[in-house]
């Protein structure tokens, strides 16, 4: 039977297979979500979106095909070449992530999807976001603002040790569902201390929903964050 859902996950900062065991559990057990997981960048285009009802999207911008600029021991010598990270998303890949939405399928982004947004028109439109960046992994809260949406009902707030991740949003303020805010009061590069975390939409046909927890497992497994996933997934899917 063919799977319900087209993950895209793993970049070099985010290793592919703790994003697959974190949603294999929350996802895939707990929802009852079909998934077919790749870290193969190309294979993100219209033709493969065709077969699913949902993309998940769970990585950064970057490819670096020349490696990381790392230097060890090695007899031959290994030949240096510089550390040099390209953009891995085409303006039409980016485009068929919006018109997939458009006419009837649901994307499901998470956490550092805003830095592919920076520099693909396209796919900003869809997310409605880009990146602002994030300070380095530290305590935060998650307060749900709207808890009379599907994907928030019942969700109280939570406390994750993550990446607080910082955009511009572009989307409605209405469709914000989750913020995230530092009790301590660190901000980041001068944007303060609360920022949003998580929105929900209607595009054409289609619904998209982005969360932006997600640098580690403990995060994705937080009680009341896996009903917040779980919740989205069947809101994306149309069964809540």
């Amino acid at each position: 039977m063919a799977a319900t859902a087209f993950a895209l996950v793993g970049d070099r900062y985010h290793n592919s297979d703790y994003i697959r065991t974190a949603l294999t559990r929350t996802l895939v057990e707990g929802a009852g979500v079909s998934i077919d997981f790749t870290d193969e960048v190309t294979m993100l285009n219209a033709d493969t979106l065709a077969n699913y009802r949902l993309l998940i999207l769970f990585r950064d911008a970057m490819i670096w095909a020349d490696g990381y600029g790392e230097q060890a021991a090695s007899e031959p010598p290994v030949p240096q070449r510089p550390a040099t990270a390209t953009n891995w998303m085409s303006d039409a890949q980016g485009q068929a992530v919006r018109d997939f939405v458009r006419a009837g399928g649901a994307a499901l982004l998470c956490h550092n999807v805003t830095y592919i947004a920076n520099d693909n028109a396209p796919f900003r439109e869809a997310l409605r976001a880009a990146t602002l960046g994030h300070p380095p992994v530290r305590p935060y809260r998650v307060r749900v603002t709207n808890a009379d949406h599907a994907i928030t009902r019942g969700v109280g707030s939570f406390v994750v040790t993550d990446e607080q991740h910082y955009m511009t949003y572009d989307g409605d303020p209405e469709d914000v569902l989750l913020r995230s805010v530092n009790e301590e009061g660190l901000d980041f590069g001068g944007h303060g201390a609360e920022v949003e975390a998580g929105w929900a939409f209607e595009d054409g046909d289609g619904r998209v929903c982005y969360l932006a927890p997600g640098h580690t497992i403990p995060a994705l497994w937080n009680p009341e964050y896996v009903k917040v996933q779980q919740n989205a997934a069947r809101w994306l899917l149309r069964e809540l």
